[in-house]
């Protein structure tokens, strides 16, 4: 055992091992029943007198920390020393170093940060039904699939997995994705692909890249919560563009453009996350043509495009680009499993040089393993028989959650028909706010994620998201009625349910 002694400081040495004991048992880097080195044993590596030793084991054993089994040693006890250690870093927290104090004022997560305090308002019971995560059921990941095609890997390609790959990505991989994006439309090159750890990274590399403090981003109001948290970490200024049942306003965006200039805009048009729906293509191309007039790049995020079960699909805004405007972003972890961390951009010019080396810096490349046996999951098309599997079990799933919300939702309800994707947005009855819902609706046992996590400006506190991917019908009945009780004892509280007005519109995307 390794404790660092300063023999030149005026605290006695044996107060010196008490103490660093004492710390290491609150913090938990000794557990419970951990065994200490003897006194003979400890004084020998520390090169101090026995006494020393026994003198600090006698102190913190007094308090309760140890305890010592005659012929057995010295081991670490149970006690109420973690209720003190949380007591202390709790003290801690309240007057961090003042580095410490500086980046929590400059880095701030404000969407992650709203929804913990939600979440501390309630005690959610033990049979909680989640319509709250962004992604598909575990019973749906191909786990078995992946597992085969990694020890294909490992017999086919041996120590050739060792080393870090292509910077760029497993060029067979790259490979594989353009002849996916050619099958949607899209024109492009291997050397046009960047494989990233998830759609996240991505995102993230783009952002960092194109976005200086003070710039503004266009985005789609709502959004993405987790990139409206990426842009503010990087200072951007976040310029919302509403949502309507054909996607953004794009009508709108052309006076933004020539007011505030931004240096990106960032969209997802296809099963938008949170409202699921579908820009429309009389806006998509009107979206790309402003782009290219006002010389502003697009990032088009399509995280679950292939995820359709009706309706006619639009091209991807990449399939218009008139060259190097546009850079798109997908991902398998959405049809697959999030677990697999592999997601991919698409950029054509030297805008990719740039990504790629900026990639480099953050985590130098993505696992060769993984990649080479994605490659070869894919390349035996199990990804489209799981992708076609996914859409079977979720139409059903999507329509269950519709039939439920028009039987057990207040009047004043209102949401559209996603034709695809993961997800449903409510339009909560006037009166309802999700400050006063949430912490119901988790004592209720039913738990969606809150859509002022997904606006700009945070003041729009009447919507809420739901995933219909994740639980089977019967399970979804349950939680929607769960929902329904809830809202209706919001309702209740407030004191002011509004006439009804359902919607269950759909359109094309």
């Amino acid at each position: 055992m390794r404790i660092p002694l300063d023999r030149e400081s005026p605290v006695p040495l044996y107060t010196q091992i008490e103490q660093h004991l004492r710390d290491k048992i609150l913090s938990g880097a000794l557990p419970v029943g951990t065994k200490l080195p003897s006194s003979r044993q400890l004084a020998t590596s520390l090169g101090v007198n026995r006494i020393t030793v026994t003198n600090a084991y006698a102190e913190i054993e007094a308090e309760g920390l140890i305890y010592t089994r005659l012929g057995s040693g010295t081991f670490v006890a149970e006690s109420t020393g973690m209720q003190r250690f949380q007591k202390q870093q709790i003290d801690l927290m309240q007057a961090p170093p003042p580095w410490q104090q500086a980046i929590l004022r400059r880095f701030q997560v404000p969407s992650q940060e709203r929804l913990e305090r939600l979440a501390a308002s309630a005690s959610p019971p033990s049979d909680l039904i989640n319509f709250a995560e962004g992604h598909g059921p575990e019973e749906l990941f191909p786990a078995a699939d992946i597992a085969k095609a990694l020890f294909t890997v490992l017999r086919r390609d041996g120590n050739q997995i060792g080393g870090y790959g292509d910077y760029a990505g497993y060029r067979p991989l790259r490979a594989t994705i353009v002849h996916i994006l050619a099958s949607q439309g899209i024109p492009a090159d291997p050397d046009e692909i960047l494989i990233t750890s998830g759609a996240q990274q991505a995102l993230a590399l783009v952002a960092s890249l194109l976005i200086r403090a003070g710039d503004a981003v266009l985005v789609e109001n709502p959004t993405y919560s987790t990139a409206i948290d990426l842009f503010t970490t990087l200072g951007a200024h976040l310029v919302g563009v509403p949502v309507d049942e054909q996607g953004m306003q794009v009508e709108q965006v052309e006076e933004l453009l020539r007011t505030v200039h931004p240096s990106l805009i960032y969209t997802i048009p296809t099963f938008q996350n949170p409202s699921g729906t579908c820009l429309s293509g009389t806006r998509r191309r009107l979206l790309v043509h402003l782009a290219a007039r006002y010389n502003v790049p697009i990032l088009e995020d399509e995280f679950v495009g292939d995820l359709r079960y009706e309706g006619h699909a639009q091209p991807a805004l990449k399939a218009l680009d008139p060259g190097g405007q546009i850079i798109y972003l997908g991902t398998f972890s959405k049809v697959l499993m999030p677990g697999l961390r592999l997601g991919y951009l698409v950029a054509s010019g030297p805008i990719y040089d740039r990504l790629l080396q900026w990639k480099r810096i953050n985590d130098l490349a993505c696992s060769n393993l993984i990649q080479r046996a994605l490659e070869a999951y894919i390349t035996v098309g199990k990804y489209e028989a799981h992708l076609h599997r996914a859409c079977r079990v979720y139409r059903p799933r999507r329509d269950a959650m519709l039939s439920a919300l028009k039987r057990y939702l207040p009047a004043g309800t209102r949401w559209y028909t996603p034709q695809g994707g993961l997800f449903i947005w409510l339009h909560l009855p006037p009166g309802t706010t999700v400050e006063m819902l949430y912490p119901l609706a988790m004592r209720a046992g039913v738990e969606f994620m809150p859509g002022s996590l997904c606006y700009t400006n945070k003041n729009n506190d009447a919507h809420a998201r739901l995933t219909f991917a994740m639980h089977p019908p019967d399970r979804i009945e349950e939680g929607i009625q769960r929902l329904g009780q809830a809202m209706t004892r919001c309702l209740t509280l407030q004191e002011s349910i509004q006439p009804a007005v359902i919607s269950d519109e759909s359109v094309d995307c």
